[in-house]
């Protein structure tokens, strides 16, 4: 079912318990996303209802279109938030690490990781809920991919005093699919490995990567 507009019905201006409409209306959408995020990491997107994600916020189905038109504009502000914090978490590990390049590597692979296996419902919406809903969430999802490629890019342009190559560039956009798909690989066989033993697999793959440009960069 949707709604005509994801805004809903427009906030009371009068104060309730002294808390602005404006911020009841932020306290419900943020209670709501909380619910889905519970919805979608356990029992999936697409056994989840709004009834559910409603009951476990607490509130009555009116405030849901208050905030999101559909499931899927839920599903969209979900995913862009735990993106955001996801990316937040990458970047704040790169400035604290030593401007080294395999201290750089292992403090950004060390972060990812971390924020998804430390809350596996968080990996499940970002690695597997959103995959295949529409288009629109697939431009997103590839968009937050490509986001880390350029992060990956940005770390490695620290250390080359050449431009890098387009075969870098694939480089990375492989190294960063073969993440993403190890922790899709992580989730699905039921957590069992010690996310620790992830970050290292990881880091190697990056170091071999380099390894073998140095290699190449040497006999030329």
């Amino acid at each position: 079912m949707t709604r005509p507009g994801p805004s809903g019905p427009k906030p009371s201006g009068r104060k309730y318990s002294g808390v602005a409409p404006e911020e009841r209306v932020r306290q419900r959408r943020a209670a709501i996303l909380e619910s889905a995020l519970e919805q979608y990491g356990t029992t999936g997107y697409a056994a989840a209802s709004i009834k559910q994600i409603c009951r476990g916020a607490g509130v009555t189905e009116r405030y849901f279109y208050e905030s999101f038109s559909n499931q899927e504009f839920c599903l969209t502000a979900l995913y862009d938030n735990l993106a955001e914090a996801m990316r937040a978490e990458t970047n704040t590990a790169l400035e604290q690490a030593d401007p080294d390049l395999d201290a750089l590597t292992a403090a950004g692979l060390e972060a990812f990781i971390h924020y998804l296996t430390s809350d596996p419902r968080r990996a499940r919406v970002v690695l597997i809920e959103v995959v295949g809903v529409s288009p629109n969430m697939e431009q997103r999802r590839h968009r937050v991919l490509r986001d880390f490629v350029d992060t990956v890019m940005a770390i490695w342009a620290t250390e080359s005093p050449r431009s890098l190559t387009r075969g870098q560039r694939l480089t990375a956009t492989a190294l960063v699919g073969g993440v993403n798909h190890l922790l899709v690989d992580w989730l699905m066989d039921g957590c069992h490995d010690d996310p620790a033993d992830l970050v290292t697999v990881c880091v190697d793959l990056f170091a071999a990567a380099r390894a073998h440009w140095n290699t190449t960069t040497s006999s030329s």
